[in-house]
């Protein structure tokens, strides 16, 4: 018996043989072993971001039967005519744009300072203190914000009772509020690329280039600015992006003014176009991938 218990013992499982077989030759293939191990999120990625953009643009060369509403598959430029040829979607088209990229630059230039304070003048522990301070107006909800908002920015509100004892009155609703809003919504996504990237500079740097005679704003602007640029265009894309498909703030505090997301909201909502709409949300889409190339062209995402 005890033979037969030695023998037993002595041949491995079959499945611990399999397994054993298939890690020595997974890791003999670094390149398969990283192919299985992203294939699952990349084909979720395809199926989920691609295909859905994808029909989002078939969707966008159908047309809508304007007596039952519903979507008939029969192939036409009507949509696309009409939205690079109506005036409505070329104002709404050059607000949004402009209203992005008034963001995104408020968002740079409040973001900068702050992060470099974060990384080259807080102790550690006020640094901790102060990512976690960039971070906490993540948890909160983006409707609690964006309604926090609109109560600061009405008649009689925080901003109107700061004002009042030097004559002055808040913006109210309309497009300010809307940059305003944005751009507190969004800061968080660039003070964080930006607050990576100092961390990445060596503080030796910028001490030589003071050693060498160089000024605060000539050390910033000739040594530490081109070494940032990789992540200022992050927090940027960040940024732009975002508010370029935002249609619930200007809804908020925007007043009367619609942006490019409220016409595909009110297409699909309201007028129950959905091709119309689908044409519409191209041009965000075409937008966005404009930048990306003129981004990609300067060289500056190859050191993302």
């Amino acid at each position: 018996m005890s033979t037969v218990k030695a023998v037993r013992t002595a041949v491995p499982h079959p499945r611990g043989t399999a397994a054993r077989r298939l890690s020595v030759a997974l890791s003999a293939r670094p390149r398969t072993r990283l192919g299985l191990l992203l294939s699952a999120p990349l084909l979720w990625l395809g199926l989920v971001y691609i295909a859905a953009l994808a029909a989002l643009l078939i969707t966008a060369f159908w047309t809508t039967d304007t007596f039952t509403g519903q979507v008939r598959t029969e192939w036409t430029l009507d949509n696309i005519v009409a939205v690079v040829t109506g005036s409505l979607y070329h104002t709404v088209t050059l607000r949004t744009l402009g209203i992005a990229v008034l963001v995104t630059v408020v968002d740079i230039v409040i973001a900068l300072p702050i992060a470099f304070f974060m990384a080259k003048v807080a102790s550690p522990r006020l640094r901790y203190a102060l990512v976690i301070a960039v971070l906490m107006p993540l948890w909160a909800s983006y409707l609690v914000k964006a309604y926090a908002w609109r109560s600061v920015l009405s008649e009689g509100g925080i901003v109107d009772w700061a004002l009042r004892p030097f004559g002055l009155e808040g913006p109210g609703y309309g497009l300010p509020a809307v940059i305003m809003t944005l751009a507190y919504l969004w800061l968080p996504y660039v003070i964080l690329p930006i607050f990576a990237g100092l961390e990445r500079v060596p503080d030796s740097l910028l001490e030589a280039s003071g050693d060498l005679g160089a000024k605060a704003g000539r050390t910033f602007f000739q040594v530490v600015l081109p070494i940032l640029t990789p992540s200022i265009i992050a927090g940027a894309i960040f940024s732009f992006s975002l508010s370029l498909g935002d249609y619930i703030t200007v809804n908020i505090v925007g007043g009367a003014n619609q942006l490019l997301g409220n016409l595909v909201y009110t297409n699909i909502g309201t007028a129950n176009n959905l091709p119309l709409a689908a044409a519409v949300a191209l041009i965000p889409v075409v937008i966005m991938s404009i930048f990306l190339l003129a981004v990609r062209r300067t060289g500056a995402l190859d050191n993302l």
